[in-house]
């Protein structure tokens, strides 16, 4: 994978990496950015845990594919921004929530991006040979 790419690459993980840690010392303000009340009790136990897990996971995915250079990280953190534009493109049809293009367009450019950088990494090595 060339610089360019690399440093592409780097920007959403920096991103997901603040969100992540965000959500981890200031809920409250993370629930604001993303247009979303802070619940209280379990719900913030929940909303807070998994968006802080979500987010983090994504960064943690993305820099381990950079440093390994294995595409299966990469492959992960796109896979789970495909399905998170998909949901959430699905409730706004099915449960009447509201539709989020300013939150779908980054999910779906930087899951291309992900799927593009790991095409250009070599395939796994098979432990057979």
């Amino acid at each position: 994978m060339g610089t360019i790419l690399k440093v592409l690459v780097a920007i959403p993980a920096i991103l997901f990496t603040v969100f992540g840690l965000r959500w981890a010392v200031d809920p409250g303000g993370a629930a604001t950015q993303f247009g979303m009340p802070l619940l209280e009790g379990l719900g913030l136990s929940t909303q807070a845990g998994d968006l802080t897990a979500f987010f983090l996971g994504l960064g943690v995915f993305i820099f381990a594919g950079l440093i390994t250079e294995n595409r299966a990280w990469l492959q992960a953190a796109a896979t789970l921004l495909g399905l998170t534009a998909i949901f959430r493109t699905l409730a706004w049809l099915i449960h009447g929530a509201a539709f989020a293009p300013d939150m779908i367009a980054p999910e779906v450019i930087f899951s291309l991006l992900l799927f593009f950088a790991a095409s250009r990494l070599p395939a796994p090595r098979s432990a057979d040979h």
